[in-house]
């Protein structure tokens, strides 16, 4: 009987080259210009509806998690960031604090072509 072990598989090694090749931030950036920053017909948690959210143009997202999927006509590449942006101290300090907003799961085929989004935010740091 063989026995196959994935960590030494050389699909890991490719994705992981992939993965350290990839600018995740460029990737977040183009899709937020391309929907203006805003997010249109979003439930949040509690089933709330809100038919627009606009986001803060000084975002800026950090990639927590990558995976990848695999069906039997379709792969996938699945990139899961957090939303941050700095949240600013207008006393005399002038610090800034950052500030987690949300999330925001972005779906790749192949490709590298853009096919699903998924939204996780917290709609309370976002609606003034």
């Amino acid at each position: 009987m063989t026995r196959l072990e994935l960590k030494n598989h050389q699909v890991w090694r490719d994705l992981t080259e992939i993965l350290e090749s990839l600018d995740a931030n460029i990737l977040v950036q183009e899709h937020l210009d391309q929907c203006d920053y805003q997010v249109c017909g979003y439930w949040d948690e509690q089933d709330e509806y809100y038919e627009t959210i606009t986001l803060p143009r000084t975002l800026e997202a950090e990639l927590v998690s990558s995976s990848i999927g695999v069906t039997h006509k379709e792969r996938f590449l699945q990139l899961k960031f957090s939303l941050i942006a700095d949240a600013v101290d207008h006393t005399k300090t002038a610090s800034s604090k950052a500030q987690k907003l949300g999330e925001l799961v972005l779906i790749y085929n192949e490709n590298l072509e853009f096919v699903d989004e998924n939204w996780l935010l917290d709609v309370d740091s976002l609606i003034k």
